[in-house]
């Protein structure tokens, strides 16, 4: 049985992140991608705490609202993964782009899965193909 997990650092817990229906929605997108979940552990945390694992692990020196860790041996294996998400670079986002909060982060979420589905952001036919995916994946929620 597939397990997702919501946890905060450095944050102050809140419900409205941590929402069953974000679970559904998350292993319905899996499942449509023929893919299963062992467990998924979403990280909400600040820019500070954020940018810290990106100099640590990835040796990168700037805010990113976004990373993931695929945590298989095998990307075959179901998906494993830990994601961290800092809930203030998806706030300013939101408001700098005039939507609503939820939906940027379903968008977020859903972009550290698609990334354990295999999809790669880092050339802009990869980046346009992405943004495809997420909105694909957006249209699946049933909230």
């Amino acid at each position: 049985m597939s397990k997702i997990n919501y946890f905060f650092e450095d944050l102050t817990e809140d419900d409205n992140l941590t929402s069953p229906k974000f679970s559904r929605w998350i292993n319905s997108v899996v499942q449509t991608n023929h893919q299963q979940i062992d467990e998924i552990n979403y990280i909400y945390c600040s820019d500070k705490y954020l940018l810290q694992i990106n100099q640590t692990y990835l040796d990168h020196d700037y805010y990113t609202d976004i990373i993931t860790f695929d945590n298989r041996e095998d990307p075959s294996d179901p998906i494993e993964a830990d994601i961290f998400i800092s809930i203030d670079r998806v706030k300013e986002y939101a408001a700098k782009e005039s939507i609503k909060f939820v939906d940027e982060l379903n968008r977020v979420m859903i972009h550290g899965v698609l990334h354990l589905l295999g999809q790669g952001d880092k050339t802009d036919s990869e980046k346009d193909q992405m943004r495809k995916r997420e909105e694909a994946s957006l249209s699946l929620r049933k909230f």
